[in-house]
């Protein structure tokens, strides 16, 4: 669903009502007459919608985390806040960029759109920027030949779905200024090769083997993985997000029903709500 075009319609369509009235119908109406509903309800929620789009077009914009392809950063179930001026300003629905602020950078973890369904949004870390040659060999991170600096950290545990256990181990990693928590399965290669797509754009920019693949990432391109990385659908296995896909930076979770619950039965501070995203 198109959130932001059902916005735009009703904004569209609740001030022209408005106007209309306005310019045309008000002039015969007496000026102790009722409004006529419709234009009651367009008066009353013509400026509420336009703060909204405004808002969530160009400042921030919430989403809900709906899978844990980044744990343990992200739980399925954080409602986080993506801000959507970081990358530059960008038209409402069309997605057009019209002001270059900054480039996403390494590191960052970002909303965007999916490139086989641009219906879809997903969220992962950028890894690689244009022009980086990724490599992901026996699960160690090379960006343009060096390894990314990682520390063991210790291991995570979660239920998956169809209720399977699955326990990792998780790895501090230095990509750029960010320091975060990614996690692998022992049991689990670096990539399923069988399941990476065959048609996806610059596919001639990647090779893969057994030991993982290595990527070419090519201009206006980015190269996203996720942290949780042997339960995540990222770019080593549908190519590249083309710079026009990008949503913004996730920096914020603002809410977890979890959570919340939890510190109410153990009368202490929310662990996640409030805090920002590394």
């Amino acid at each position: 669903m198109n959130f932001a075009l059902i916005l735009f319609i009703a904004l569209v369509v609740t001030g022209l009502i408005w106007l209309f009235d306005h310019l045309f119908l008000a002039k015969g109406r007496a000026a102790e007459a009722k409004l006529p509903l419709l234009v009651d309800y367009s008066k009353s929620f013509f400026p509420v919608i336009l703060i909204v789009f405004l808002l969530r077009s160009f400042l921030v914009e919430p989403f809900k985390i709906p899978s844990g392809s980044m744990l343990p950063t992200l739980l399925i179930g954080d409602f986080i806040l993506v801000n959507k001026f970081e990358y530059g300003i960008r038209l409402p629905v069309i997605n057009k960029k019209v002001i270059d602020l900054s480039q996403p950078k390494p590191g960052d973890v970002m909303v965007f759109r999916y490139p086989s369904d641009p219906s879809l949004d997903y969220i992962k870390r950028v890894v690689g920027v244009p022009g980086d040659v990724v490599e992901y060999l026996d699960k160690r991170l090379i960006i343009n030949g060096e390894p990314i600096a990682i520390q063991r950290e210790g291991s995570y545990e979660y239920t998956a779905q169809g209720l399977n256990f699955v326990q990792g181990a998780t790895w501090r990693e230095q990509l750029g200024e960010h320091r975060h928590i990614a996690m692998t399965q022992d049991d689990m290669p670096p990539v399923i090769v069988h399941q990476v797509e065959g048609n996806f754009a610059y596919r001639d920019h990647c090779t893969y083997n057994d030991r993982g693949f290595k990527c070419t990432v090519p201009a206006g391109q980015y190269f996203m993985l996720g942290d949780n990385r042997d339960a995540s659908n990222d770019s080593r296995y549908w190519g590249f997000v083309p710079e026009e896909n990008i949503v913004g930076r996730a920096f914020f979770i603002w809410w977890n029903f979890d959570d919340f619950l939890n510190s109410l039965k153990s009368f202490s501070k929310p662990a996640r709500i409030g805090h920002s995203i590394e």
